[in-house]
């Protein structure tokens, strides 16, 4: 039935233009000012009802067109791009987007949609790969191979997909198809890509006046679906709000172009100020997602500035961004990466470096965005090591800003919504370049029975760096009791209410910027198995479940120790682990719990320490409580012993 419709309409297309395009194209030109500057040609022939003529012109007017300038692509590089070449991924998305060979999702890779391609078509049952078909990933790689090649195939075949998409995907075809097709993500996506796609092939010859209006009239129904139903919060309506000043900043001819950007404008000057925590973390808690609500916030306040309205945004707008960027600089690794907390995944060094020097050119007066921006050629470091977020809950105990250092990254957050796990108290430890204690990662987003239950493995919290009661899924909402930070002792002080009947309290030691000692109590009525779980890199790890002990052996001698001790009976379980560092890729681990069985309203108590050592050869520990109040804890590390004052 499909392929029947598709008949039909390209007989109707080549027999009969006039009669598909006649009135669209009258219909269209009634959407635009035609008495924006440079129109007037435009709107002589449709005063006429010469609609044939007048979109003729308003080709020529698109092709001449210079006032308008995007935020990402440069008409005037055109001419430039036949000498650059493209990396070996954009030009296979782009030329085996033209065999239909579509390139999704990064997790899966390509998928064969059929020689007439088959839009709804789902390989696997992962709703990611239904949604994210519709954003094209391939369409841009197109645009950029016509530029470099100058080849007009991928311009004839990107005008007969965008065709063929339109025509095959209506709005209103079933409640299914909306769901994926035209869900505001994928719509606003759409609207911000195909002003990059006007540009690249405006001037091919494929590129008729005919679909012109055909273009015009998708992406004016694309910009008004976004209006009807903004998401509710979160990144989403970042998106869709940045993506509307794009809309009516690089299309002011549209007579709703001022109320797009406007109302875009709107809502993120009114959401910077509720989704951004005071310390600079934006309020999903993710920093996959940080990194880009400071992504969507400077691409929107730059096409403002491109259409001459960045007066909209008040001057708080660009101060917040720029907090938020310090957020994450102090989240991070000297690697610049930083912990996959929640649905973070790792990012790499090079993209973290290509945010850090677009973002020091928006404040180039920030010396220490400019440190990280040249990898520390420029700039300064911050002037403080550890540091707390107070607001969103991140704490990093840090004793340099090199290669060398030892830097910690805590969770202790109030509730987020979506992309939060339950995973208060996780941390990430980063020694020296080697990060031995990562996060799970989210592995999967949504999809059916099966995928579901491949993201709730990565989302249990007896999989996070924390503690649980029978293995049951903790609820997050930190109290931090005390953070105080001196070049012998950083200590991070908190309670999480994990369980209605037991509450996790947990103090971090710092101690003389070397190694931590972890205090984990149980506390409440709540009775059962009390397991404190902790997660290695993958690797050759020894487990001793005698002594309660686990090292890492990596050759280069860098390595971890971690042992537990309790007054109390318990024993050292291992346990299944795994990590994921991507979608759809994952790796075993080591993994292990200690356990204590609570059979009262006494507390459960346990004391970690983490020790990175130097070598092959671990280290002996000790560690107890040397006063009834439990007031002093003395660490002993190969004979060599540090008295704590216990909070």
């Amino acid at each position: 039935m499909r392929l029947i419709r598709k008949l039909i309409y390209l007989l109707l297309v080549g027999i009969v233009p006039s009669l598909v395009h006649a009135q669209q194209a009258g219909d269209v030109l009634k959407l635009l000012n035609l008495n924006y500057p440079g129109l007037e040609v435009v709107k002589s022939h449709v005063d006429k009802q010469e609609y044939d003529k007048a979109q003729e012109e308003l080709l020529i007017y698109y092709r001449q067109r210079s006032r308008i300038k995007h935020p990402e692509v440069n008409p005037e590089d055109r001419h430039k791009a036949h000498h650059i070449k493209l990396s070996a991924s954009t030009l296979e998305k782009a030329n085996k987007g033209l065999k239909h060979q579509f390139f999704v999702h990064k997790g899966y890779g390509y998928f064969d949609y059929g020689d007439t391609i088959n839009w709804q078509y789902w390989p696997v049952k992962d709703n990611e790969v239904r949604w994210q078909l519709h954003r094209m990933y391939w369409w841009i790689p197109m645009g950029q191979a016509y530029w470099s090649t100058g080849d007009e195939k991928y311009a004839k075949e990107w005008i007969w997909q965008m065709r063929d998409w339109i025509k095959d995907n209506p709005r209103g075809l079933s409640k299914d198809n909306d769901r994926y097709v035209w869900r505001q993500l994928e719509t606003s996506r759409r609207v911000q890509d195909q002003t990059n796609l006007f540009c690249y092939f405006i001037n091919s010859p494929h590129f008729t006046a005919d679909f012109l209006i055909e273009f015009l009239a998708n992406y004016h129904a694309h910009a008004e679906r976004i209006r009807e139903d903004y998401s509710e919060k979160g990144n989403h309506l970042l998106f869709e709000a940045q993506r509307m000043v794009y809309a009516g900043g690089f299309f002011p001819e549209f007579k709703q172009a001022e109320t797009w950007r406007k109302e875009g404008i709107e809502i993120l000057n009114k959401e910077i100020t509720k989704q951004v925590y005071a310390d600079g973390l934006q309020y999903e808690l993710s920093l996959n997602y940080h990194v880009a609500s400071i992504n969507i916030f400077l691409k929107a306040y730059y096409m403002a500035q491109l259409s001459n309205m960045e007066d909209e945004f008040p001057e708080s707008y660009a101060k917040t961004v720029e907090n938020m960027i310090m957020a994450i600089i102090n989240a991070s690794f000297p690697d610049h990466t930083y912990p996959m907390f929640s649905d973070a995944k790792k990012e790499s060094k090079r993209n973290m470096l290509k945010n850090y020097k677009a973002w020091t050119k928006v404040f180039p007066e920030n010396k220490v965005i400019q440190y990280y921006a040249t990898e520390g050629r420029k700039g300064h470091a911050p002037k403080h090591l550890s540091n707390a977020l107070h607001n969103g809950g991140f704490f990093t105990f840090r004793n340099n800003w090199d290669a060398n250092s030892t830097v910690m990254v805590l969770k202790a957050s109030p509730p987020a919504f979506w992309h939060s796990q339950p995973d208060n108290g996780t941390f990430e430890l980063w020694v020296k370049g080697r990060n031995f204690m990562p996060d799970a990662g989210c592995y999967v987003y949504s999809g059916n029975d099966e995928i579901m239950k491949l993201r709730n493995w990565y989302r249990q919290s007896k999989v996070h760096q924390t503690l649980t009661l029978d293995n049951k899924d903790i609820y997050v909402d930190a109290q931090v009791h005390n953070w105080s930070t001196s070049p012998n002792l950083d200590v991070l002080n908190y309670e999480n209410p994990s369980y209605k009947d037991l509450s996790h309290q947990r103090q971090v030691y710092f101690v003389e910027q070397s190694f931590f000692v972890i205090v984990d109590r149980a506390v409440g009525n709540g009775m059962g198995a009390v397991d404190l779980h902790y997660q290695l890199i993958e690797g050759d790890a020894t487990i001793n479940s005698k002594k309660h002990f686990a090292h890492t052996n990596f050759d280069d001698g860098n390595n971890l120790f971690l042992q537990c001790f309790s007054k109390k009976p318990m024993k050292m379980i291992e346990e299944e682990g795994k990590v994921s560092y991507a979608y759809r890729k994952e790796a075993a681990r080591p993994a292990f719990a200690f356990q204590q069985q609570k059979d009262s309203t006494q507390d459960i108590e346990y004391i970690t320490v983490i020790y990175p050592f130097s070598g092959n050869k671990p280290p002996k520990v000790k560690a107890a409580f040397v006063s009834k109040a439990a007031k002093q804890l003395e660490v002993t590390i190969n004979k060599t012993k540090h008295l704590i004052e216990i909070e």
